[in-house]
């Protein structure tokens, strides 16, 4: 069993380098290094986020992530410099119970210039039914505490990233009122290519086969509940958790009573465990993406991904 810090005692030692550095000024435009002059500087805590505030920010903002490309956001762990862009912000975008670290940061140093993406909308249940035993149980149980019960997944249901888009502008325009109409132009605009989006979905799952998907970890609770599908997780919302035995048995049998011919894994993930399922079952395995950070190098964005998502979907639950 991996032993780590835990979040206050990393956030702890990062603000002490802080204090050693002798760091001034904290939110002065001068003190800002890292963003333009003349722009509003913006934190965002992991990828889907940076994405909302670029969009609806759009030249009149740097926005910083803390996330780096290919990491898994659920295990960030702060450095003295990440504590530094978050005191430095003018609004730091974050989802309270994704990640621990960012959580801590914020309730020690982030003030009025924290904008909690989970007050937006009303978040769901986390996914039910996804029983570990043993050790397994602990690590999920202990993830679904810390984000209180609720699934944090809400950027895969487009129509609720838009109404988050509207607020981040709000944030925005509180934060840089000379251009509150720019921000609330952009949200618009955003608004309308995630209803586009959305309509693609809806359009090309109207119709399947089936529509159960088995995915490596229950990310895709809010997609399944925007587009009537069932999401047969083989972990709960903790995609490093090891599943039991009697776990794997158990989605092998729902998978064959619903005639699965996909079983998806994640791009940040190891596939072994969708690919042993997929092997029990003879099915074959694809990438089913929840957008939680993106690869580096990636040419890719948040509509392109979706719009992969979508076209992986439709041959695997045999939509028409």
């Amino acid at each position: 069993m991996r032993t780590r810090p835990t979040p206050r005692a990393l956030l702890a030692a990062a603000t002490a380098a802080l204090a050693v550095g002798a760091l001034t000024a904290c939110g002065d435009d001068a003190s800002d290094a890292n963003a333009a002059p003349g722009k509003l500087n913006v934190v965002a805590a992991f990828y889907p986020l940076q994405f909302v505030a670029e969009k609806v920010g759009g030249d009149a903002v740097h926005v910083t992530n803390l996330a780096k490309p290919g990491a898994e956001p659920h295990d960030l762990e702060l450095n003295a410099d990440q504590v530094a862009q978050i005191v430095d912000a003018k609004v730091v975008v974050y989802l309270k119970g994704f990640q621990p670290a960012v959580d801590e940061a914020v309730e020690q140093q982030g003030g009025d210039r924290t904008f909690d993406v989970s007050t937006a909308v009303p978040l769901l249940d986390a996914s039910a039914g996804h029983e570990h035993e043993g050790e397994e149980a602990g690590a999920e149980e202990e993830h679904e505490e810390a984000a209180g019960g609720k699934d944090p997944h809400v950027w895969l249901d487009p129509t609720r990233l838009a109404t988050i888009g509207e607020k981040v502008a709000e944030r925005l325009g509180q934060a840089d009122p000379d251009r509150a109409a720019d921000y609330t132009a952009r949200a618009a605009t955003f608004r309308s290519d995630l209803d586009t989006l959305d309509k693609e979905y809806a359009a090309g799952l109207k119709t399947c086969a089936r529509r159960e998907i088995v995915t490596s970890h229950s990310a895709f609770g809010y997609l399944a509940d925007r587009y009537d599908l069932e999401q047969i997780g083989i972990t709960g919302l903790t995609p490093e958790d090891e599943p039991s035995a009697q776990r794997l048995a158990e989605v092998a049998t729902e998978a064959r009573e619903h005639k699965a011919t996909t079983i998806f894994f994640e791009t940040l993930v190891s596939p072994k465990v969708a690919e042993t399922i997929a092997g029990e079952v003879g099915a074959k395995t694809a990438v089913l993406d929840p957008i939680e950070g993106l690869q580096p190098g990636s040419s890719d964005d948040y509509f392109s991904v979706m719009r992969k998502n979508l076209a992986v979907l439709k041959p695997a639950l045999g939509c028409t």
